[in-house]
């Protein structure tokens, strides 16, 4: 018998954390944050399974909603092992050390104001330290190739397959005999659309018994790539020829070295004239020099350039490390194209860039990835009159484009094409989406597929 319960990503997109047993096996996929409304309380809540129970944990790809609690699985007993790609584990590392410094510097910042007013009690410790970090990185790790077969244990296999959504990151295919019956359970993590702007399409899924599937998109399209692209263009060039900014709440990974692959090309094509642009994301930094050590991941026109020069990288570029740096800034007034953490602008130091430059209507913002409900961002794009910003009303009159063709994530239609191959799939469960994009994505499986889907319900177990 397996049994696979939901700890996170279940009716809702973030906090990725799937228990399967099969037998006295315990394998946890993911082990992420949640994100949005009611997130940061969730994160602080005992994990609703015994930790030390874990035999290993599966890492699908290094995005915070699928890794961010694994040092806190760590402190909490986990001493289990780790499967993940090389990329992964790598970008994983710059990933959760970045956490753990954000999470430290927001505790003294709530430490600070429950103490002016005599509540200091109530603020809690940091979810993990970078100590706590340090740690996880100086266990050894399983790195395998895609669709290297790595043994669990008795009739136990696991293999990885490219999934197209971030660098490194895969689905999961857990092959396990049943009554002397082989059977595939496979975990889709993340998948990437068929059209990829910098990295290659996720590979086929042929053989599943059992998929666990993500929905974040269900319910849409995207528009198509190109059309995307040539949008993200004229927005940047209108307000360039306007003497405004561009703001751009960026994702470190993936999003953040696409943007800067097209400026690159809108360099070389002439189209930037007279503009400075800034990456303001010390993470971003480093996660790029990370997409340049892997380039047999990145789509040829790619990985051709890295054989002559860095192709996220170009004269009018400039990037910031330090705060100073970045409040410096501020002092472009017009024709400045900011590119910043974090995506959703539930804090980092788009923040800062936000409060300077959301209230003038000569400037743009351009979102280019998903925004979580209950995140700054989300309000962004909803069209409220004003946000917070530090606890100070900002009127929103810049204007606002949101760019969904740049998706790290698969629609409604790839998606469908994905399970399409699939010959006899026994169960479809989704996972990894809000409600309402779950009912409309079964309806089409169901409509276009005969197959039924069902949804995954937080601590409700199935068996199969």
């Amino acid at each position: 018998m397996v049994q696979v319960t939901s700890y996170g990503a279940a009716e809702t997109v973030t906090g990725s954390c799937h228990l399967m047993k099969i037998n006295s096996m315990r394998i946890l996929i993911d082990c992420g944050m949640f994100q949005g409304n009611g997130g940061v309380e969730k994160n602080y809540e005992p994990f609703g399974f015994d930790v030390s129970k874990i035999d290993y944990l599966i890492l699908t790809h290094a995005h915070l909603d699928h890794i961010g609690r694994v040092p806190k699985l760590l402190k909490d007993g986990f001493r289990g092992k780790i499967i993940a790609t090389k990329p992964t584990k790598d970008i994983a590392k710059i990933m959760l050390l970045d956490s753990a410094k954000l999470l430290k510097e927001e505790y003294k910042i709530l430490k600070r104001k429950a103490r002016r007013c005599g509540d200091e009690e109530s603020i809690s410790e940091p979810l993990y330290s970078e100590k706590n970090v340090k740690e996880l990185f100086e266990r050894k790790w399983k790195t395998p190739e895609y669709y290297q077969e790595i043994k669990l244990g008795h009739h136990i296999v696991v293999s990885l397959g490219n999934a197209g959504h971030i660098m490194g990151s895969a689905f999961v295919m857990i092959d396990s005999m049943q009554e002397n019956i082989p059977r595939r359970t496979v975990f889709s993590g993340d998948i990437g659309g068929k059209e990829r702007l910098i990295l290659d399409s996720a590979d086929t899924l042929y053989k599943a018994d059992t998929l666990f599937l993500e929905s974040t998109y269900g319910d849409r399209n995207h528009k198509p790539l190109q059309e995307s692209i040539q949008e993200f263009k004229d927005a940047i060039i209108t307000t360039i020829q306007n003497n405004g900014n561009v703001i751009i709440p960026s994702f470190a990974l993936e999003r953040t070295q696409e943007i800067l692959w097209i400026l690159h090309e809108m360099y070389d094509e002439g189209e930037l004239k007279n503009c400075h642009i800034f990456l303001d994301s010390p993470l971003a930094i480093k996660a790029t020099k990370l997409y340049n050590k892997y380039p047999i991941h990145l789509i040829e026109a790619v990985e051709q350039r890295t054989n002559i020069q860095d192709p996220f990288s170009f004269e009018y570029l400039q990037t910031i490390q330090t705060r100073d740096e970045s409040i410096m800034v501020n002092k472009c007034k017009e024709k400045a194209i900011i590119i910043a953490g974090s995506g959703m602008c539930n804090g980092g130091r788009i923040m800062h860039h936000l409060k300077h430059r959301l209230w003038d209507e000569k400037n743009a913002i351009i979102f280019v990835g998903y925004q979580v409900e209950g995140t700054l961002g989300r309000k962004i794009v909803d069209g409220e009159k004003s946000v917070k910003i530090y606890g100070e009303e900002i009127v929103c009159k810049a204007k606002v484009y949101t760019i969904n063709g740049f998706s790290a994530h698969a629609d409604q239609h790839d998606l469908i094409e994905w399970i399409r191959p699939v010959k006899n799939l026994k169960q479809l469960y989704l996972i990894h989406g809000e409600i309402s994009k779950m009912d409309i994505l079964s309806q089409e499986i169901k409509a276009k597929l005969n197959i039924e889907a069902h949804k995954m319900e937080y601590g409700v177990s199935v068996g199969f």
